[in-house]
């Protein structure tokens, strides 16, 4: 049986050496100081990140039992085309696709949807709408 000092010793140092290897490694970059006085130029600015395009409409759903609703409003100036998924909880329950729905700018609309027992998962997807083909 060993002394209890040497197991306290002995988990204190498992934690420390755990805990270092838990930590994120992370170096720093210093800007040269003599680079200035030497004439160089300073390093370029990083670019901007792209501002994320501005399209979809922003939905909410709501399960009530086993009846799904889906509102929907596009604050954008781009047309959206939203689409109702919903799958059931029973094996033997089909699953839901709605046709798509077209929202304009500034529009708003409502999906509807139901399984014949429990609805597992709700989800909206939205598509871009076709260009319109011909001259």
């Amino acid at each position: 049986m060993r002394p209890r000092r040497s197991r306290a010793a002995y988990l204190l140092l498992t934690s420390v050496v755990l805990s270092g290897l838990l930590v994120p490694a992370t170096t720093t970059a210093q800007a040269d100081p003599t680079a200035e006085s030497r004439g160089a130029a300073p390093a370029p600015a990083p670019a901007p990140a792209p501002e994320p395009p501005r399209f979809g409409a922003e939905c909410r759903t709501t399960i009530d039992g086993s009846h799904v609703s889906a509102f929907c409003h596009n604050p954008y100036p781009e047309t959206d085309l939203v689409r109702l998924h919903v799958e059931c909880d029973r094996w033997w329950d089909i699953d839901g696709d709605s046709a798509p729905v077209t929202v304009g700018p500034a529009g708003y609309a409502e999906l509807s949807d139901r399984c014949w027992k429990e609805v597992r998962a709700v989800w909206i997807s939205h598509q871009h709408p076709e260009a319109p083909s011909g001259t």
